[in-house]
């Protein structure tokens, strides 16, 4: 495609140097992956500078460089005159409207529901995805389960967790569209946001779940935190928002001056989605949906109360898109389970395993509340601390779960550049001395997985909290491969001729 930036809207240009109009066949931040007729864009990193890697984009092909680092590129630019060089204020805006351009704003095509929270981004999110396929508008997902169409997974390697980069996002919306998708539901980060990897989207609906402390290790304070959060309501055309929520609902109300729903748990809530008396039972939830009005029963394959709350969120999104109630209760029987949220596996001798990879704490109280609720003998729960994740939130989990199992595993995820044992050494901090419990520690993922299913007998439950990202550990800056779930079938096939 032949481009000449400053035709580009909202590119923030400073200075150009070299030929004003360049053919790029390609967008990348990563030196490596520049081919011939790229667009390198040298964004700052948490731990690098772009701009570092200049010569190495130039090396691979690259025919336009965008920085912010005047003095350095006016010197590429003297060195290579035939390629074209822009000098931004901020890199990663610039990238944002340059990938819009380039992909031919997808965006436009895909109605874009957006979830925001601490707890039950994915949950939410993918909710919003299963029940507008089953409603028929055919919808992609993003989020840190992977990338999903209407069908299924599809490859698609993310250099972040949860929302991918906007060159990479505006790359799978431009992929939804050719594969005739009508919406995308996706997790919104409140470091995605500070990023501006969404910046320039508009979204037709943002959802709010919930907001406690944490991301602490990046944003610093529970404010910058807050106001990072609220950036998404800025940008929608339409919201849900928790009323129940104290940390951040009062914050978004005072900014949404346009079509929004409110939903509570609370019956004098005045929301106007209210979920109530809600019932767990091995087959599913149970409770009663009031809206306009009118009290409508609600039975789902679903499990963990919370998740009422979640699907409520999920049906306001769908009203604000223009569905109707009666069309949305007609294919809530269908919904499925998500992912390692809540995700019960079924095992020999009527064992359950729960995959839910709850990482706060106030997420792993709430699921420890709920499993209970399930038919069960003994509760083995797995715990751990997040390496690449702020320190101080490792003990609060061991206080968390502390006397709310018959044994809790305590290990680590993700230990980044750290040593597994100072990790769990930091969760262990939080627990009374002496125990209230059986504590059993395990120095990776796997190792955990397979002492808490080794402790299980008949008729246990076992919960498996916390857990990978992109299906990996991060483990001193590679992705190792891993799946509790192959863990599961492996234990459990190894097992076969003793049960």
């Amino acid at each position: 495609m032949d481009i000449q930036l400053c035709t580009i809207p909202s590119f923030p240009i400073l200075m150009q140097f070299g030929p004003e109009k360049s053919t790029i066949s390609s967008i990348e931040y990563n030196s490596t992956l520049v081919t011939p007729g790229c667009a390198f864009f040298c964004v700052l990193g948490e731990h690098t500078d772009g701009h570092l890697y200049i010569n190495e984009a130039i090396a691979g092909g690259a025919t336009t460089i965008i920085g912010s680092d005047k003095l350095l590129l006016t010197e590429h630019a003297k060195k290579q005159p035939n390629l074209s060089f822009a000098v931004v204020a901020d890199v990663r805006l610039a990238l944002a409207y340059m990938s819009d351009f380039f992909y031919h704003s997808p965006q436009e095509d895909l109605i874009k529901v957006a979830v925001t929270g601490t707890n039950g981004k994915t949950t939410t999110a993918t909710y919003v995805y299963d029940l507008f396929n089953l409603l028929g508008i055919s919808s992609g997902f993003i989020g840190t389960t992977g990338i999903l169409r209407t069908d299924g997974k599809i490859p698609f390697f993310k250099s972040t967790p949860t929302t991918p980069i906007s060159s990479d996002l505006h790359k799978i919306f431009a992929r939804f569209v050719l594969e005739k998708d009508r919406a995308v539901a996706m997790e919104v980060t409140s470091i995605a946001l500070d990023q501006k990897r969404v910046e320039g989207i508009h979204f037709d609906v943002a959802i709010h779940t919930n907001i406690s402390e944490e991301h602490l290790e990046y944003h610093k304070t529970f404010d910058h935190y807050l106001q990072s959060k609220l950036m998404l309501f800025k940008q929608s055309k339409a919201a849900v928002i928790n009323m129940d929520d104290e940390g951040m609902a009062k914050e978004i109300l005072e900014v949404v001056h346009y079509p929004h729903l409110t939903y509570s748990n609370q019956m004098d809530s005045s929301a106007d989605l209210i979920w109530a008396a809600c019932e767990s039972s091995d087959t599913g939830l149970k409770f009663d949906l009031y809206y306009e009005e009118e009290c409508w029963p609600i039975h789902v394959p679903l499990f963990g109360e919370y998740n009422a709350a979640n699907l409520t969120a999920a049906i306001g999104a769908a009203l604000l898109s223009g569905v109707r109630i009666e069309a949305i209760l007609a294919v809530l029987p269908k919904m499925s389970q998500v992912e390692g949220r809540f995700q019960v596996i079924q095992g020999p001798e009527n064992r359950k395993i729960i995959l839910d990879y709850a990482h706060t704490p106030v997420a792993l109280s709430a699921v420890l509340q709920e499993v209970k609720k399930l038919s069960h003998n003994r509760l083995i729960a797995l715990i751990a601390g997040i390496g690449i994740r702020d320190f101080s939130k490792m003990p609060k989990m061991a206080k968390a779960a502390e006397g709310k199992a018959d044994v809790l595993v305590v290990t680590v995820d993700h230990p980044g550049s750290h040593e597994p044992s100072l990790v769990i050494d930091a969760v262990l901090k939080g627990f009374t001395v002496p125990y209230k419990q059986r504590v059993v520690t395990a120095e990776s993922r796997r190792e955990a997985v397979l002492a808490a299913l080794q402790e299980s007998g008949p008729d246990d439950l076992v919960l498996l909290s916390s857990g990978s990202i992109n299906g990996a550990q991060i483990v001193k800056g590679k992705y190792i491969p891993h799946s509790d779930e192959a863990i599961i079938e492996e234990f459990f096939s190894s097992k076969t001729s003793d049960f």
